[in-house]
């Protein structure tokens, strides 16, 4: 295990689930530049759900301008410019724009208040415990905005397994160019780590360098959140032989790909009377280095689930269990969409039940 000097350290396996280590990971911290994340993963749900399109473009307001020009990171928007989403969520996510955050919040919401009420929002459906945003982008408020590394963790995991294509689009880039002028990512990791594709870094002088980073490497993929560094260079040594140790001293073994159909859940009120599950990405177990058992797994739910049940929806849980190992809890997800039944749907599926069919 190498030196991890920061306060805050998590690290864990996406694909089982398993934390490999941890200090104060449910501890609440200002996360400065990682807000940006669930910025661009309340884009990413209305951009699926069809309610916001790439090409959709964003007026800078004036008193937008006025506040936010040049102030800390930058895309360098133009006072009364129009940019579309994709270039917003570039700047947002690969040069941490400010201003970018500001403009795609107002004009997917109308006011920056009505955007957090949305981060919010999202935040409580991923079950984040320990999270409330104040603003889009992170900027000082007094730590109105916190954050935990196992909440950030959670969300960063539903980004990349809810959203992959969009994520692949935006996430990763080691640079960006927007009207003429080149921006590096700040993300420590790229250009030294292979397989590193996110997610996010962070600076104020709030809050320290922090850092959500992301490696995959022959499938799997492996999540650290470090916080409250005090010097940007230790964030960036530790971090990279940090997860370096993930890699060395665990291993990994696969046990469904992604996709793959692992059971079935039963339905009440729905057009169907079950509906598929399906593992949201590749699942694995996860154990130190070297160990070997044998494993049992078993898929738990509180059921009947409740139609409408939608496609994508996580509504179960597999349970794997080796002895004297930590069970892994992996989510599994509805294989289609069941929408709630007729009165003569609900009266089939009732008879049939009733007949044990």
């Amino acid at each position: 295990m190498p030196e991890v000097t920061a306060p805050i350290a998590l690290m864990v396996d996406v694909n089982s689930g398993r934390v490999l280590y941890e200090r104060q990971s449910h501890r609440r911290f200002v996360p400065a530049s990682l807000t940006k994340i669930m910025t661009s993963y309340v884009a990413f749900e209305l951009i699926a759900q069809g309610k916001l399109k790439l090409n959709q473009r964003f007026r800078m307001r004036p008193e937008t301008f006025r506040q936010w020009n040049r102030v800390g990171s930058t895309m360098f928007l133009g006072n009364n410019s129009e940019t579309s989403v994709a270039d917003l969520l570039e700047g947002i996510v690969t040069v941490s724009a400010n201003d970018g955050c500001v403009v795609l919040a107002e004009g997917i919401a109308g006011t920056v208040p009505a955007f957090t009420a949305m981060m919010n929002a999202e935040a409580k459906n991923l079950g984040l415990k320990d999270t409330h945003y104040n603003t889009p982008n992170g900027w000082m408020d007094e730590g109105a905005t916190y954050v935990s590394a196992a909440d950030l963790a959670t969300l960063s995991s539903a980004l990349i397994t809810r959203h992959p294509d969009l994520y692949h689009r935006f996430y990763g880039h080691e640079r960006a160019e927007f009207n003429g002028i080149q921006q590096n990512n700040h993300n420590p990791l790229y250009g030294h780590t292979e397989g590193a594709d996110g997610v996010k870094t962070g600076f104020t002088n709030e809050a320290g360098y922090g850092l959500v980073g992301t490696v995959t490497r022959n499938g799997r993929r492996l999540m650290m959140v470090v916080g409250g560094y005090d010097r940007a260079n230790d964030r960036a040594q530790q971090s990279r032989a940090f997860i370096e140790w993930g890699f060395a001293a665990w291993d990994s073994k696969p046990l469904f790909p992604a996709g793959a159909h692992i059971g079935e859940a039963q339905v009440q009120g729905g057009r169907e009377r079950s509906i598929g599950l399906v593992a949201p990405h590749a699942l694995a177990l996860t154990l130190p280095k070297g160990a070997n058992a044998r494993a049992t797994i078993a898929i738990r739910y509180k059921g009947p689930l409740k139609a409408p049940v939608v496609k994508g929806e996580p509504v179960a849980t597999l349970v794997v269990r080796v002895p004297g190992q930590p069970d892994e809890l992996l989510p599994l997800q509805a294989a289609e969409t069941v929408a709630r039944g007729g009165l003569y749907s609900r009266l089939r599926n009732g008879v049939l039940a009733m007949l044990g069919q």
